[in-house]
């Protein structure tokens, strides 16, 4: 058998990392066993399709480098992949299905099914339709009267299969309802258009998610009223907010777009992703999509929910940076380094090389370098440090020295700065710390810093060093 699995969004907004978690682990388990993976859009929903919602699937794929084999742009014989452009399909096999005995037309109007709601006021379907003889089925359809297409739910049997997570699950019949496959509309229900798709696309492999657990007996009750074979199920648990709340598309929680313009990798995040309900053999956290595919197995799959912990994946996403060449890490932040240094003259290689291994992601890094485009006046309590000594006199005796030792210095390289800097102090009486410390607040206006005070002035360059050092030490002059 050629593994055959599909990835099904509907285009009714953003990518929910709930969703793309499915395509990745039914794309995973295609690859890993050499088998097909399908893009579908599933968008009968029409009141609730979003418009470039299309378009952005495609693009999610790309950035989470997830490549379909078959799909609307890749036709592999089995379209069309978009489900209104298959609705002729969907009446046809409804019918086929009233004329095998598993479905049935059903002519209850809306009055008479808002008044089948019970105490809680939850609808459940009494079946009035089920045994209508042929001759009054075919009557009321000449006359033009309004129908629905339900299932024929097989009555005192129970509805088993053996999902490849969660093992076996049982149903009973009884608390399976007739459902609506085909709306008087003419348009499908999810549920049915969902069997004849799989069905006739081959799949061989269903993946989705627990909420779909129970309900799978109700579709495999279709697919054997077709005489059609039942695909594998693999349902995967829920990816929870927190203890409590799972992530929902709905309050727009964990979108895929939204934290790769936050600046976080994009395999950081499909790597991050693969690991909410999934754990492989070695315990590996950082893996690349190859590494990924290699290790996809089906006894890694927890049976547990998982919590969707952005700190977590920071730390992944911090990795993947700093594991990075210099020139690969200077190609994705030279765009958040450009926003920070508003069009100014600095050395952006310089201050990419000082970001490396100070952000976890690339947005931090216009914050990070605020001191750049940001120096005024600032609170001068940040030059008292009990542990080195240093108070605001401290502070104006090593800013001077500073100034007046680095004024003279002609090679603005690390080295000859420290070593200027160094025997500044040991002239002036002073440790070179303090001077050191000093010097970073003086540059910066900040308590906290990228680096210490030689990155600093490296990167601020001798003129513009020299004029903060002037600055600052006049400030300090004036709190005497």
């Amino acid at each position: 058998m050629t593994v055959r699995t599909r990835f099904a969004p509907s285009p009714t907004g953003f990518m929910h990392i709930g969703n793309l978690r499915t395509g990745l682990y039914a794309y995973l388990f295609a690859r890993r066993n050499k088998g097909t993976f399908i893009l579908r859009i599933e968008d009968t929903d029409q009141e609730r399709k979003v418009e470039g919602a299309v378009e952005m699937v495609y693009r999610t794929l790309k950035t989470a480098g997830i490549q379909h084999d078959e799909g609307p742009d890749k036709d592999g014989g089995y379209g069309p992949y978009v489900q209104t452009e298959r609705m002729g399909l969907y009446k046809e096999y409804a019918e086929k299905l009233v004329e095998l005995g598993g479905a049935y037309y059903c002519f209850c109007d809306k009055a008479r099914l808002e008044g089948l709601k019970d105490e809680n006021g939850v609808h459940t379907y009494d079946k009035h339709c089920r045994n209508l003889s042929d001759e009054e089925v075919k009557r009321r359809l000449a006359a033009g009267e309004p129908y629905v297409i339900r299932q024929k739910v097989p009555e005192g049997v129970v509805s088993e299969y053996e999902d490849m997570v969660f093992g076996k699950i049982s149903v009973d019949s009884a608390d399976i309802e007739d459902g609506i496959l085909l709306k008087s509309d003419g348009l499908p229900t999810y549920n049915f258009a969902n069997v004849v798709d799989d069905h006739l696309m081959g799949i061989t492999h269903v993946i989705r998610g627990t909420e779909y657990l129970s309900s799978t007996p109700k579709y495999n009750l279709i697919y054997d009223a077709f005489g059609w074979e039942r695909p594998c199920y693999m349902h995967l648990p829920p990816i929870m907010k927190d203890a409590t709340r799972k992530l929902s598309k709905r309050f727009g929680d964990a979108n895929f777009e939204d934290f790769i313009s936050k600046g976080y990798l994009p395999e950081a995040v499909v790597n991050y992703i693969a690991l909410l309900g999934w754990c492989p053999k070695d315990n590996r956290e950082k893996m690349t999509m190859e590494e990924m595919t290699e290790a996809f197995d089906i006894d890694g799959i927890s049976h547990s929910s998982s919590i969707f912990d952005e700190a977590k994946m920071r730390w992944l996403n911090g990795e993947y940076l700093k594991a990075m060449s210099q020139d690969e890490f200077y190609a994705v932040a030279l765009p958040w380094i450009e926003k920070a240094i508003e069009g100014k003259d600095y050395d952006k290689r310089e201050l990419a090389l000082l970001m490396q291994t100070r952000v976890d992601i690339l947005s931090e890094i216009p914050e990070k370098l605020a001191f750049l485009n940001n120096f005024g006046e600032y609170d001068l309590n940040m030059y008292v440090h009990q542990k080195m000594k240093v108070d605001k006199a401290v502070a104006l005796k090593a800013v001077k020295l500073a100034y007046d030792s680095l004024a003279a210095l002609d090679d603005w390289s690390e080295e000859a700065i420290k070593e200027c800097v160094k025997q500044g102090a040991e002239a002036g009486g002073m440790k070179s710390g303090q001077v050191m410390f000093s010097m970073r607040v003086a540059l910066t206006g900040e308590a906290v810093t990228p680096g210490g005070a030689i990155e600093m002035a490296i990167v601020l360059g001798k003129e513009e060093s020299l004029r903060r050092l002037a600055f600052s030490a006049q400030l300090l002059e004036k709190a005497q």
